[in-house]
């Protein structure tokens, strides 16, 4: 028999490994482009969220606080698809996700009794979503609304567990885009002047600073 604590990773390995194949399909519809997902993709889309839903799982094990976070991941590689082959966040992938995500919270915070942690949640998806707004003011090209609105959204998540992650998030979320534009131009993929997709970049750094926070 499996340790309790090895477990729950493993389970969320295969649940992750599933999913992430299937969630390619609305990622496709999402899609108005000629863009077509293939097998390749739904297989790195299937290793990546089984990766994901197993360091989330080990880190939080089998918490309620758990559920919104894998629930992000998912809703994470729906939205990573599209902005990478469109450079765009669908408003109807952003709606869709805020609901799972905050019933997610909601569900924990019963199951918690800790009622509490949702005024940090909340306040943390307004900040995040001020500041994002403010920079994509400054710097249009730089940042959509899409990444705006998705600010808002990892803002709750992050808030929910506390300030520190939720600083952690933000910071992390630059740095990560950084390092990918610094990849690409080493490998003479994009320009110093070429615009690259950010979102996935946020769902990086807010994932880092869940697990490592």
């Amino acid at each position: 028999m499996l340790p309790v604590g090895l477990a729950f990773p493993l389970a969320a390995l295969a649940v992750g490994g599933i999913a992430g194949a299937f969630l390619v399909t609305p990622a496709q519809h999402a899609v108005k482009g000629p863009v077509r997902f293939g097998r390749a993709i739904r297989l790195l889309a299937a290793v990546v969220a089984a990766a994901l839903f197993a360091v989330v799982a080990w880190r939080l094990e089998a918490e309620p606080s758990a559920l919104p976070v894998l629930l992000l991941v998912a809703a994470g590689v729906v939205l990573s698809l599209v902005d990478l082959a469109e450079k765009r966040l669908p408003n109807r992938v952003l709606g869709v996700a805020a609901i799972v995500v905050g019933a997610g919270l909601l569900v924990a915070v019963v199951v918690e009794g800790d009622w509490g942690r949702l005024l940090p949640a909340a306040l943390g998806a307004v900040a995040l979503f001020a500041i994002y707004f403010v920079l994509a003011l400054l710097s249009p090209r730089g940042l959509g609304m899409g990444d705006v609105k998705l600010s808002a959204l990892l803002g709750l998540v992050l808030g929910w567990f506390g300030w520190d992650t939720w600083l952690i998030g933000l910071v992390a979320g630059f740095l990560a885009g950084a390092v990918v534009s610094l990849i690409a131009l080493a490998l003479r993929r994009v320009t110093r002047t070429s615009l690259l997709p950010f979102g996935p970049s946020m769902l990086v750094g807010a994932l880092l600073a869940i697990v490592l926070g």
